[in-house]
């Protein structure tokens, strides 16, 4: 959890400190203008940007939430001290999600505010009461207890630590990357169909202060995205409940 702060607040700052140095590099009042309007634009998702990275941080402890009793056998003693396999399986989704929600909360909203920090004395800051502001800085806590439920989900599916970190990373990584290699448009598969539907794209909108032209609405896409980590979580319990230990 620490890292993850760590790692989300630190690449904010950078990308803000990199606006903030295009405002003050400017060596004309047009261009000054023209880089003060960039920052301001990108103020809230420059500063958000360092989810990008956290997605994946979180994506490991919610794996490891399950797949280290496997790894270790004390997926056994659990089973048998609470034989109810439903009940571990809600409690562990249920104290992780609630743990990674207070993170990514916590997460988010400092990355906001050590972003804001560094833009201020360019005056390119923006603040939570302007529009979108405060929706994209509580998404983009949402998308990370997200992002770790989905691996969470993975990880009792898979049972291993590796693989459900990697299949992890496919999901809201790689397949985000891949998609950068359609064409742009027309044929069969372009990134105008895909985009929308690729797991980072749909539940990145909601903390992304300006979003796409092909990608869903902020709330339709992380609605979308939630769908995705449902299906994990549920595909996780079919397998708890039917598998041996």
């Amino acid at each position: 959890m620490l890292a993850m702060i760590v790692v989300c607040v630190g690449m904010g700052v950078l990308f803000s400190a990199g606006h903030a140095a295009q405002v003050n590099g400017a060596s004309s009042a047009a261009e000054r203008a023209s880089a003060l309007a960039g920052a301001r634009s990108g103020a809230v998702t420059g500063s958000l940007i360092g989810l990008l990275i956290g997605q994946l941080v979180i994506a490991v402890l919610g794996a490891l939430t399950i797949t280290s009793e496997y790894a270790t056998g004390m997926i056994a003693a659990s089973l048998t001290s609470v034989p109810q396999r439903g009940t571990i399986y809600a409690a562990k989704a249920l104290v992780f999600g609630a743990v990674a929600l207070v993170a990514g909360l916590l997460t988010s909203f400092a990355s906001f505010f050590a972003g804001q920090a560094v833009l201020s004395g360019v005056q390119a800051s923006v603040s939570l009461s302007q529009p979108g502001v405060l929706r994209a800085v509580v998404g983009g806590g949402l998308f990370l207890a997200a992002c770790g439920l989905l691996s969470y989900g993975l990880g009792v599916v898979l049972r291993h630590t590796a693989g459900a970190i990697a299949a992890s990373a496919g999901l809201l990584f790689v397949a985000w990357t891949l998609s950068m290699f359609l064409p742009g448009a027309g044929g069969w598969l372009s990134q105008a169909d895909v985009d929308k539907w690729i797991p980072f794209n749909a539940g990145g909108a909601i903390w992304e202060h300006v979003s796409g032209v092909n990608l869903f609405s902020p709330w339709i896409g992380f609605a979308v995205f939630c769908c995705y980590a449902a299906a994990a979580i549920a595909a996780g319990l079919i397998v708890f409940v039917r598998r041996d230990a």
